[in-house]
């Protein structure tokens, strides 16, 4: 039997960010640890893209577009999305989500959600950084074993 897992090493990987500059108090701690979790497994700084779009709503578009270049081994989206009086929130949330894992599936490469959806200010200040970790850092994590596994299929 074979069984094909990842692994964190990611030397020579060439990673992307997607970076939402809405709610960049947040997104810009993300991307601190996106970036900390990439030099820490190997990607040199060189290596590493970041693309800057206004707000979540847009990563999904600029990620298509980065996807398509063939510059990169794998796309990490980040924002922060936090629930307001209304339900806009959950359907940018939701598009944006549904968009970044059909990009993933059209590029044939990992295309991650690093974006924050929060409840309140708390919930995001916990996420990027502080008590519940870095989503950032964790992301990348993630999106470095997956491509190790595709490498290997």
């Amino acid at each position: 039997m074979k069984e094909i897992t990842g692994d964190l090493v990611a030397k020579g990987m060439k990673l992307g960010f997607v970076v939402s500059r809405f709610n960049s108090i947040f997104t810009e701690e993300l991307l601190k640890g996106a970036q900390d979790a990439a030099v820490r497994h190997g990607v040199a700084e060189e290596d590493m893209w970041v693309v800057r779009v206004p707000g979540a709503n847009e990563i999904p578009l600029a990620a298509k577009k980065l996807a398509a270049s063939g510059t990169v081994d794998a796309i990490v989206a980040l924002g922060a999305v936090i629930d307001g009086a209304t339900d806009h929130a959950m359907l940018i949330n939701t598009s944006v989500a549904r968009a970044l894992c059909q990009i993933g599936l059209d590029a044939g490469l990992p295309v991650l959600n690093g974006i924050v959806c929060a409840h309140n200010l708390d919930q995001a200040v916990e996420r990027s950084g502080s008590k519940a970790g870095n989503k950032g850092f964790d992301t990348v994590c993630a999106a470095i074993e997956a491509v190790n596994v595709l490498r290997q299929l």
